[in-house]
């Protein structure tokens, strides 16, 4: 069976975002996850509190690990903290370049708290997103990564295309902090093929671990053999029905429903 995906990501105690997340999305979606943790954060629906960071030799040693014995279909990457654990997860997914891999590209988180370094920004953009099969970015992100606003829907396409021309194969840039009923994602791919996904907003304040979900749902896709804009599609799909069906837990942003069943939702 394909769909083993290998997640290198932090650990989100409140089991929202993180590879709490990763984990459900991945396993709801008929896939086999195995991770390889970078951070461990102590977090709630309330905000991150403390992040103790996990070398980056010992980030290798859980990807080798995994990769040695199990295999891997596919590679996806959350937050990753330090530029050392940047360039050592390169090195790693350079010896692999046959394997799709989605980079998440992960920040902040919604509470405010950093997630990555501002020293790493520059070492994510050199070292990872040109090995990246789908870069997976939010408007802030995207404009971390570009140096510029992002803030209308007529801007979207032209900062996805200049987020392609940074070396990923393809990039579906989300719009969901742009202001209106209307999401609207964009995925421009590498030869010119280019897309908008639009869905009406949930609006509720349940959406904590949206990102991570999203791009572990797309992971699994590509690991599972799907085409990227099935794996787009099945994705969003899910994180709509996930979301809808959110359990309302804690006083601030919180979690999905990853449990949500396969006939609850329709790609």
């Amino acid at each position: 069976m394909r769909g083993r995906i290998l997640i290198m990501a932090g650990s989100d105690s409140g089991g929202g975002a993180g590879i709490q997340a990763d984990i459900k999305a991945v396993t709801m979606l008929g896939g086999f996850a195995m991770t390889a943790v970078t951070a461990l954060t102590a977090q709630n629906t309330l905000g991150v509190h403390d992040v103790m960071a996990v070398p980056p030799g010992f980030v290798v040693a859980q990807m080798r690990c995994v990769m040695d014995d199990l295999g891997v279909d596919a590679f996806k990457s959350g937050m990753l903290d330090q530029a050392v654990v940047i360039e050592a997860i390169a090195d790693v997914l350079r010896t692999a370049p046959d394997i799709p891999y989605v980079l998440d590209p992960v920040m902040v988180a919604k509470g405010g708290a950093a997630l990555l370094h501002d020293s790493a920004l520059t070492t994510l953009r050199k070292y990872l997103l040109p090995l990246a099969t789908v870069l997976t970015p939010n408007l802030p992100e995207a404009e971390a990564l570009l140096g510029r606003s992002v803030t209308q829907r007529g801007d979207m396409l032209a900062a996805a295309r200049d987020l392609l021309a940074l070396g990923p194969r393809a990039v579906l840039l989300k719009g969901g902090h742009m202001a209106g009923d209307e999401l609207v994602d964009v995925l421009v791919e590498q030869g010119g093929a280019t897309e908008e996904f639009v869905s009406r907003r949930i609006h509720t304040r349940h959406t904590h671990g949206t990102g991570c979900t999203l791009a572990s749902a797309i992971a699994t896709g590509l690991g599972q053999g799907m085409g990227l804009r099935d794996a787009v599609l099945r994705g969003r799909a899910y994180v709509q029905a996930a979301i809808t069906a959110a359990p309302g837990y804690g006083a601030g942003a919180g979690p999905l429903n990853h449990g949500i069943q396969a006939g609850q939702w329709n790609s």
